[in-house]
């Protein structure tokens, strides 16, 4: 059995994209860069989000923290996917189907625009029981397209803990079944590719990789693939935050108000309640989950409804307790 993971790794389900379990079987990423892969990504991102495979080049590079993307390299980078095809081979029957998964591309001035094959769309729209989800906020954090490739490959291998692949197996997942230096050496293919994808794994996202080698005599044939899965908890949504910034900032606009209250009890109280809302807003990081922007919610609605209240029973006749969408699921 595998061994214990007691990870807890954010996930952000705004973030994220779905594809269907064929299309991770069927290892798109191979082959591609690093840059090519998250382009690739962020169409099925926009298209997920908006219907459109439309988008603007700084907001896919702000999505993978990318600070240089040529519009030469742009353009390069959009037209190697065209070349990018599916084919899928029903197991144990002489069935197979392939097809391009784009049709064309247009690129002007910093506007990216795909058009999907239609026999494509329903492995990342028409998606049924089942699919994979990829954090982008997580997959952007790889420095090495072999640790793209290996995160797709885990995530399409649901419900096992290891896989046994020979060296050539592996080197044709990884698309370096060509390098010379890997054929000879088999040394420097574990230190130059499966080390590197499995120690940036480790590092960045829910799962715990190892491996062990497969010898024949003094010779490594192949490789067993072994790996635990951590737990994964919702990072706070973008709605959550947008709201615990508005309450914030409502109390920010009418903070003269509240230390202006006449009454010494009722001040002080408003004190109390105005120092924790800062408080929360204080809290707003990055590793900030949904189960602790749901409580902090709660919170500063009981502090700001407190403040309200403490306005009209100091005699402020126009204080009113503004309707915020509370959220019907915080």
């Amino acid at each position: 059995m595998g061994r214990k993971n007691d990870k807890e790794q954010l996930f952000s389900y705004e973030n994220s994209i779905k594809k269907s379990n064929e299309l991770s079987i069927a290892e798109m990423n191979k082959g591609l860069t690093l840059n090519q892969m998250q382009l690739f990504a962020y169409a099925i991102f926009s298209t997920q989000k908006s219907g459109k495979t439309e988008f603007r080049k700084h907001e896919f590079e702000k999505k993978f923290s990318i600070s240089q993307f040529r519009s030469d390299d742009a353009m390069d980078d959009a037209y190697r996917l065209l070349d990018l095809k599916i084919q899928i081979r029903e197991k144990d029957q002489e069935i197979g189907r392939g097809h391009n998964v784009f049709t064309d591309y247009y690129y002007d001035n910093g506007l990216f625009s795909f058009k999907w094959n239609d026999k494509f769309i329903p492995h990342i729209l028409k998606l049924k029981e089942k699919y994979i989800m990829t954090d982008l906020t997580i997959a952007s954090k790889f420095k090495s397209g072999f640790s793209w490739i290996l995160y797709d490959y885990l995530k399409a291998h649901y419900a096992y803990w290891h896989k046994k692949l020979t060296k050539e197996q592996l080197m044709q997942l990884f698309s370096v079944e060509d390098v010379k230096s890997y054929q000879r050496n088999t040394s420097i293919f574990k230190n130059k590719v499966i080390e590197v994808a499995i120690r940036e794994l480790n590092k960045f996202t829910e799962y715990e990789v190892w491996y062990t080698d497969i010898r024949k005599g003094r010779s490594i044939t192949g490789f067993i693939l072994h790996w635990s899965v951590g737990k994964r908890i919702s990072s706070a949504t973008v709605k959550q935050i947008e709201l615990l910034k508005e309450i914030h900032n409502e109390v920010d606009r009418n903070i003269y108000k509240y230390l202006s209250i006449e009454n010494p009890d009722y001040l002080s109280a408003a004190r109390i309640d105005v120092l924790e809302i800062k408080g929360i807003n204080e809290k707003l990081t990055e590793g900030l989950t949904s189960s602790e922007a749901s409580d902090f919610i709660l919170k500063a609605k009981s502090h700001y409804e407190s403040l309200q209240g403490l306005l009209k029973k100091d005699g402020d006749k126009t204080a009113e307790i503004l309707q915020f969408n509370w959220l019907e699921d915080i």
